[in-house]
């Protein structure tokens, strides 16, 4: 069954995994990633029409969260609908679709999941921003117990890779390793950033027939328990590496002091707003606080996004109780029909630490490390979550510098919501910071010109895939560093090579190209809330 862990740049792909569902040579299906759990849910209190009134085609069924009756397709799309115009961001611009359609209606055990997954995605608006781009990128569907794994036990399968595509779809590809997770297979087998995927199960990474794309598909983002061999280049050698797919624990965390002539300067790497990572962060800020750091370098570059108090948390850390006491971190805002709803969120100055049942476990004060100034680097990449960081802080008056390429250009969120064992994801609300500003839909730039409120001081910088992420020589933290050191004035050259060109200002993101792939959960802005 197709599962959204594309690039989210291009609309609505859910039938092509690397790029836009029209082009033919991309790689296509991705098997089911998990099994077991429960999970999502939110604050709607009426379950809709014809809730958990399931096919019994549906595969997933066996995973909803509350009782379930007998139905058909035709039930799991009324819900839906219903569930659209009543939650739906953007209900207004529905399109008229047809839902006796034969891409809606394919109600077997290997058709329902594509069926109604083609239904939802038809009921996106398409609508389109000043760039270009389509308003609704990000609204998407996944199957509850997957979704359970990845978001709430910061785990997903694999061998613990982060793909980085030069290019998703014209060759060369330039695959290429971005990110390892520590103690994974891979991390044990001695794969790292940077390293250069020659061919999966004996295909050419450049392969372009639809028998390589798919083998590359089934290599790359691999069902459990399947066994697959990588052929990967560093510089002159080349090595096979065998692995069997298992479960990854997320390692979303990283962080060092720099020492730069007589001052300390904090660089802390945050991957994913998983649940797992809270933890790590608060430790990690904890060593910054101790040491007296003077600056910090935030590296978002592959933040997708996820739990929305985890980036309240992240951004009272940053700036301190004397700036954040009794401000705003974010407000929601719902559709008209909601706006009962709509609501402010304040900096978290606690941990929460939430058990197996989302109940909030610590009442901690968190460190602070109380900075005017933040660098962060970002890239196509950073998403959601990240941008309400970076949003929140501004709002606070504190001094955000921006390294790196234009952001992925999502103020928005949702509630996940299960039906029958699938949860569904449609925005939601719209985020907007203490100062009123949510308008970023074409993503933050750094260092743009012009008067674009989403334009940020900062530099534009490619990343860097042959430094090690936290190494002061690469690219993107060499960029940050050297323009602190020139009191925020000077911008280092970009860098050539096989790196991402950042966009100019107002240029809409090229499709697939020179991105992260990550699962869909992992890219956006999640505002259930832990209980206290």
């Amino acid at each position: 069954m197709p599962l959204d862990v594309r690039l989210e740049q291009g609309h609505k792909m859910h039938s092509g995994i690397l790029g836009m569902r029209a082009l033919a040579t991309v790689l296509a299906a991705l098997a089911l990633a998990s099994c077991g759990g429960g999970g999502g849910g939110g604050p709607i209190v009426n379950p809709g029409v014809m809730a958990q009134t399931c096919s019994r085609n549906n595969p997933y069924v066996g995973d909803a969260t509350a009782p379930t009756t007998v139905g058909s397709i035709t039930t799991e799309k009324t819900w839906l609908r219903d569930h659209f115009d009543r939650n739906y961001l953007w209900y207004t611009e529905v399109p008229n679709v047809d839902p006796s359609n034969a891409a809606f209606n394919n109600d077997t055990p290997t058709g329902f999941y594509t069926s109604i997954d083609n239904y939802f995605n038809a009921l996106l608006t398409p609508a389109i921003t000043a760039s270009g781009k389509f308003k609704d990128q990000f609204s998407f569907t996944y199957p509850t117990a997957a979704w359970d794994a990845l978001i709430n036990s910061g785990s997903t399968v694999g061998y613990g890779i982060e793909w980085h595509f030069g290019s998703s779809v014209t060759p060369p590809r330039n695959i290429r390793v971005a990110y390892v997770h520590a103690g994974s297979q891979a991390d044990n087998a001695g794969v790292r950033r940077g390293d250069t995927l020659v061919s999966a199960d004996g295909v050419s990474a450049d392969d372009t027939t639809q028998s390589g794309v798919d083998a590359l598909n089934a290599a790359l983002f691999p069902a459990s328990g399947s066994a697959h061999t990588l052929r990967l280049s560093r510089g002159p050698t080349t090595t096979n590496y065998q692995f069997v797919a298992g479960s990854v624990t997320l390692k979303s965390v990283q962080s060092q002091i720099l020492n730069i002539n007589t001052a300390k300067v904090g660089y802390l790497l945050f991957n994913d707003h998983v649940l797992t990572a809270e933890p790590d962060l608060i430790n990690a800020m904890a060593v910054l606080q101790n040491n007296n750091v003077s600056d910090l370098v935030l590296d978002l570059r592959y933040n997708g996004g996820g739990y929305l108090f985890i980036a309240s948390e992240v951004a009272y850390m940053i700036a301190g109780a004397a700036r954040t006491n009794g401000m705003i971190f974010e407000t929601t805002l719902f559709n008209n029909k909601r706006s009962n709803e709509n609501s402010s969120s304040p900096f978290e100055n606690v941990a929460c630490l939430p058990d197996a049942s989302f109940q909030c476990t610590s009442n901690a004060l968190l460190p602070t490390l109380n900075l005017p100034r933040v660098y962060v680097l970002v890239s196509g990449s950073t998403c959601s979550a990240s941008e309400a960081i970076i949003n929140g802080l501004r709002g606070v008056d504190v001094d955000v510098r921006l390294i790196g390429s234009t952001t992925c250009g999502k103020p928005y969120g949702f509630f996940s919501q299960d039906n029958c064992g699938i949860t569904y994801f449609p925005i939601e609300f719209q985020g907007v910071n203490a100062k009123g500003f949510g308008d970023y839909a074409d993503g933050f730039i750094p260092g743009g010109t012009g008067a674009a409120a989403s334009n940020v001081l900062g530099c534009a910088a490619n990343d860097d895939l042959d430094h090690a992420l936290g190494d002061p020589a690469e690219g993107q933290l060499a960029s940050a560093l050297a323009y602190r050191a020139s009191g925020n004035s000077t911008c280092l050259p970009l860098m050539a090579g096989s790196r991402v060109t950042p966009l100019a200002a107002g240029q809409a993101a090229a499709v697939a190209e020179g991105g992260v792939v990550k699962p869909a959960p992992l890219t956006n802005r999640n505002g259930r809330m832990p209980a206290r």
